[in-house]
């Protein structure tokens, strides 16, 4: 299934990680594996109707999704005739353009997006790169207390931090830590640790192993033993460190 992605205007890439489009040219269906990435998506099917995961929940031709934060992988059906266009939103990036509740109430679901909320299916269809570049300048609202910062220390310690730590370098308490991240990106602030920690745990096997033992990598990359390690990707991935 040909899978293409393209990066965002400039303008927009603090905030929109990308967008992509999946196509089908297969003439029988078959079950392709989703991973976890923290990020929200906006998902327009053009295409024809999609089995979204193993619950069986279908996105209809012609509509829009949210999908929340993605904690674990998720197994989707693709038919024939699928077209699927995607607005992937970078960590607390959804909330610059679109005023919600708190996001934990869409963590791991999908559910329908207002069709007014993006632009004219006809304009994606043609040109869906730039329709959505213009559409989301045009959407764009800086928040005056924006997150990235906070998010930014955890990358670059790579998820080797707790979060009262976390909470003290940002001058806050632990509760108001939590309430932020419920709100702009959906999940905890230990999960999010957790979940960059994860990240870096996967592109450290790829980059070293089999040189360096998944022993060792598990200790530099923050576990406590190769099992914690081994249970933390099994639970994100649902394949062992080995199998990556």
């Amino acid at each position: 299934m040909p899978y293409k992605q393209f990066k965002p205007d400039p303008a927009l890439s603090s905030y929109i990680d990308a967008f992509w489009e999946v196509t089908s040219d297969e003439t029988t269906s078959f079950t392709e594996r989703i991973m976890p990435d923290c990020c929200i998506d906006i998902i327009i099917n053009l295409g024809t109707d999609v089995v979204a995961d193993d619950s069986g929940v279908i996105m209809k031709n012609e509509r829009a999704y949210l999908i929340g934060t993605m904690t674990r992988y998720k197994d989707t059906i693709r038919e024939p005739g699928t077209r699927l266009i995607g607005i992937r939103f970078k960590p607390a990036g959804f909330v610059h353009f679109f005023k919600y509740g708190p996001l934990q109430e869409f963590t791991d679901k999908m559910v329908e997006f207002e069709k007014s909320y993006i632009p004219p299916f006809h304009s994606i269809s043609h040109d869906f790169t730039g329709s959505l570049n213009h559409f989301f300048f045009k959407k764009l609202s800086p928040l005056r207390q924006s997150i990235f910062h906070i998010l930014e220390q955890v990358y670059e310690r790579r998820g080797q931090i707790n979060v009262v730590e976390l909470a003290k370098n940002n001058f806050m308490i632990v509760r108001q830590l939590e309430r932020i991240f419920i709100q702009h990106i959906g999940i905890s602030p230990k999960a999010f640790i957790n979940f960059v920690r994860y990240q870096s745990a996967i592109q450290n096997i790829r980059e070293n192993y089999p040189a360096q033992s998944l022993v060792d990598l598990s200790f530099d990359c923050g576990y406590y033993d190769h099992a914690h390690l081994a249970n933390e990707i099994k639970k994100y991935s649902g394949v062992s460190p080995s199998q990556l």
